[in-house]
């Protein structure tokens, strides 16, 4: 069974990202894929900020992400690129921390100006950490998502679809054979 962890990048559970999220997490989930989801801004701020490689905390959520086959990286965009929050946690993964793990930007703005946010300041990062195998990614507009007074998010039928075929992406690439002898890497090579 193939392993997925999605790293949540926004400073509010409350954030229309989670909308995102939670689809994404529960699409996988009735597809037979296991999933767990970080919600960084959960992780204790002096950990993070100071790069407490040794925190238990630290420590346990980067265990996920090297357990995990493929890791969704879902962040609000802010100044044209993703949250600090995010980046104070991309920056303890180790330097091949994503190598041959297949990986999927989500991110969420105000408006359409911030697209290019995924191609020019996320996939860079998830390539520097040893991410070979990025998938295209979905941008949505945060008036896409509705939040509803019992918590929960009502995606648009645009997000929706565009949701979908990235995860199923993600879901028939987990799938294949071919992947773990080709991007998947051997645990005998260095």
């Amino acid at each position: 069974m193939s392993h997925v962890v999605i790293i949540a990048g926004s400073p509010s559970k409350r954030s229309r990202l989670t909308g995102l999220t939670d689809y994404s997490s529960n699409k996988l989930k009735e597809a037979g894929i296991t999933v767990e989801v970080i919600h960084v801004a959960d992780l204790p701020a002096e950990d993070l900020v100071q790069a407490k490689f040794d925190s238990s905390f630290i420590r346990d959520a980067l265990a996920v992400v090297e357990a995990a086959d493929a890791v969704i990286v879902a962040t609000p965009v802010y100044k044209a690129s993703y949250s600090g929050v995010l980046k104070l946690f991309l920056d303890l993964i180790p330097q091949e921390g994503l190598r041959g793990k297949l990986a999927l930007p989500l991110v969420i703005g105000g408006s359409i100006a911030h697209l290019l946010a995924i191609d020019y300041a996320l996939k860079p990062v998830l390539a520097a950490l040893g991410g070979r195998h990025i998938l295209g990614g979905v941008y949505a507009v945060d008036q896409g998502i509705d939040r509803l007074d019992d918590g929960k998010y009502v995606l648009s039928a645009d997000i929706t679809t565009r949701l979908n075929r990235s995860l199923e992406e993600l879901i028939l690439t987990l799938e294949k054979e071919w992947y773990y002898d080709i991007i998947k890497p051997s645990k005998f090579i260095g």
